[in-house]
């Protein structure tokens, strides 16, 4: 008995085990290909001819355009972005929203050094300084564009060829997403001027 595998695009679409010649049990249009020993391929198997011979090989992910995986390299940058960063201890928020309230922020820090407010983190409201609304400001900046940096390699493996779906997870910022605020009767930490 010999395992045959039906190949039509470059698809394994059926799979028989004959005795005897397929090719004369089959219209000629079927392209049967004997499998090689010790290989057992699946329904959906890729088969490509090559100059040893056919080779199968498991699916892989759906192949995807470039615009598609840099769609999709986008969105994680966003998602990622938004984690969040800690600061002196302090969880602070890193989606856009929080990053236009923290770069108003630091505009005013610049304008005037001995500005203060008071500002809610992820451990609750804490009133900062000029010099630390600008450790703030420089701690999230830095965060969101180790984020646009990690993007531009990514489209930069696109372009290459080099892609492959493990490396949309590796290399970004590691940070956990700040911790969200429960209802905590406990006063919030003061951060003292510095």
């Amino acid at each position: 008995m010999r395992l045959y595998a039906w190949v039509y695009e470059g698809i394994v679409r059926e799979l028989k085990s004959i005795a005897g010649d397929i090719s004369k049990m089959f219209p000629a249009v079927f392209v049967w290909v004997p499998v090689p020993d010790g290989v057992v391929p699946a329904l959906g198997w890729r088969a490509v001819k090559g100059a040893q011979g056919w080779v199968f090989s498991p699916p892989s992910a759906p192949d995807r355009t470039a615009s598609e995986l840099a769609k999709l390299i986008a969105d994680e940058r966003y998602r990622r972005e938004g984690f969040g960063v800690v600061v002196d201890g302090l969880p602070i928020d890193t989606t856009r929203d929080s990053q236009s309230l923290i770069a108003g922020m630091a505009v005013s820090a610049l304008m005037d050094a001995g500005y203060r407010c008071n500002f809610k983190t992820g451990a609750g409201f804490v009133e900062l300084g000029a010099v630390q609304i600008l450790a703030v400001s420089s701690a999230v900046r830095a965060h969101v564009q180790a984020c646009f940096d990690r993007e531009k390699a990514l489209l930069e493996t696109i372009e290459a060829g080099e892609f492959v779906d493990d490396m949309l997870a590796e290399g970004w910022p590691v940070l956990a997403p700040p911790a969200v605020q429960e209802s905590d009767p406990d006063p919030a930490p003061k951060v003292e001027p510095q």
